[in-house]
């Protein structure tokens, strides 16, 4: 008996352990595909080495796509979902957006329909906030870096307010196209994510 009661007991602790385990689905453009890079160099498997390290459980799951725009990532969404099951989505994007200059107005409604299908799906979203170079003119870039913090409040979700913020106008941090970050600066796109993202594991 004394046996099957040890049985048991590890089988019930491992139970535990996984249901504790959940997913955290990233869907993304370029930056978090790791575009231009060997993909074990990106952010996301930083964060990988970064939960192991930490103790946490939890599964990764990189749905990013260089090019995508927060139209395609919404289209994409309901599929990941429903594969998935996360319980954290972190979205990352709209910089795809931007460059094509398409309507601040689209893109805070594909995020918008992007965090409330997640949340009808049970899980928690992290919001990661983009801005465009100066170039594309003060009024355009302000409207476009609005969505974000608007999105955040209104949907009550944790917000990163820039996501490239210590890399991005920083020569030596970007690659050739000064559009995608390179190796040397994907800890500190890790470091600029994890103290909100953390605690919603």
């Amino acid at each position: 008996m004394r046996v099957w009661f040890l049985s048991a007991g590890l089988a019930l602790m491992c139970m535990a352990q996984n249901a504790a385990a959940g997913t955290v689905l990233i869907v993304g453009d370029s930056i978090s595909a790791g575009f231009g890079l060997d993909t074990r160099l990106g952010w996301v498997s930083l964060l990988e080495q970064r939960l192991k390290q930490e103790g946490f459980d939890d599964k990764v799951v990189n749905a990013s796509i260089s090019g995508d725009t927060s139209a395609g990532g919404q289209a994409r969404l309901p599929a990941l979902l429903a594969e998935h099951r996360p319980e954290l989505v972190i979205l990352e994007l709209g910089g795809n957006d931007g460059l094509r200059g398409m309507p601040p107005t689209q893109l805070q409604q594909n995020l918008a329909a992007m965090i409330d299908s997640s949340r009808q799906s049970g899980a928690k979203v992290l919001l990661l906030g983009m801005q465009l170079p100066p170039n594309y003119g003060k009024r355009y870039t302000d409207a476009f870096a609005e969505v974000y913090g608007k999105l955040a409040d209104d949907k009550k979700i944790p917000l990163v307010p820039f996501f490239l913020d210590g890399v991005g106008g920083h020569p030596e941090l970007m690659q050739a196209d000064g559009l995608h970050p390179a190796a040397g600066a994907q800890g500190k796109l890790l470091e600029n994510v994890w103290p909100t993202l953390k605690p919603l594991l």
